[in-house]
């Protein structure tokens, strides 16, 4: 067994760690999260983001998590008491094995390695974390390049983010930006990328738009859909036809949907 440092009590660092769950402020300020489940964690480890400790109550029954704390993922190893291990644990009715504290990574708009021919996403101030979470699965499972929030908007490492993210968040790089002229400056030296926005006022079809080409997909807010500097900024707006009473689609649902049909051209 490695080194282990021991927190039985309500410390200073414990108190740190329990302010991860609830205070966006904090996380920033300390520049770390919280994470656990078996997937997100490999997920985090598979795409090698900084694992600063992993937290555990001793008694490990599984081999995954006895090679976690054996192994050399962490910078650190800490066993805490099974009572603080539950304060800190997301599920209702047990305690996770293992939580990871990991390192959030620089804002940086050049972690986004575009390809050639590659696809954005751009969400434009979305309020809830768990539709940026699904949002992240999505572009994950249809190869997307990076997401980029721009403006204000739900925090990217919010634990309701975390788990709709099923551990895409590792996977797809995605970068906060607080001025949306910054991202827009990115798109466009970006190999000739076309800025295609969703909305419901639009009058072409989705599959009337050629998605073949590199393409930053621009989401609205929830609420509001697209602001008017992005409204203003695409190069081209499209519709997703709908039947039935229902106005919109969820931004998540509309962004999915998009994501699709860019991969069923190009296949």
């Amino acid at each position: 067994m490695r080194n282990e440092t021991r927190v039985e009590r309500r410390n200073a660092r414990f108190q740190q760690w329990e302010a991860l769950l609830t205070n966006r402020n904090t996380r920033h300020r300390l520049g770390e999260f919280l994470v656990q489940g078996v997937r997100p964690i490999n997920e985090a480890i598979a795409h090698r983001w900084r694992i600063r400790a992993l937290l555990h109550a001793g008694n490990l029954k599984s081999q995954w998590a006895r090679d976690l704390v054996e192994g050399r993922v962490a910078d650190e190893v800490i066993r805490v008491s099974p009572e603080l291990l539950r304060e800190l644990s997301d599920k209702d009715d047990d305690t996770a094995e293992l939580t990871a504290v990991v390192a959030i990574p620089p804002d940086d708009l050049s972690r986004i390695p575009l390809r050639t021919n590659g696809v954005v996403v751009v969400l434009d101030r979305p309020i809830s974390p768990g539709n940026v979470g699904s949002l992240l699965r999505s572009a994950d499972a249809l190869g997307v390049d990076g997401v980029v929030l721009a403006g204000r908007a739900a925090d990217l490492y919010d634990p309701k983010t975390i788990r709709a993210s099923r551990g895409s968040l590792f996977a797809v790089p995605t970068v906060r930006a607080e001025t949306p002229s910054a991202v827009l400056s990115w798109v466009r030296s970006a190999r000739a990328m076309t800025l295609v926005g969703t909305s419901e006022d639009a009058v072409t079809d989705i599959w009337s738009h050629d998605f073949t080409g590199p393409t930053a997909v621009v989401v609205g807010n929830e609420t509001n859909g697209m602001s008017t500097f992005w409204s203003e900024a695409c190069d081209a707006t499209i519709r997703i036809p709908m039947v039935g009473s229902a106005s919109s689609f969820n931004a998540t649902v509309a962004a999915s949907i998009t994501l699709y049909e860019i991969s069923r051209q190009r296949a």
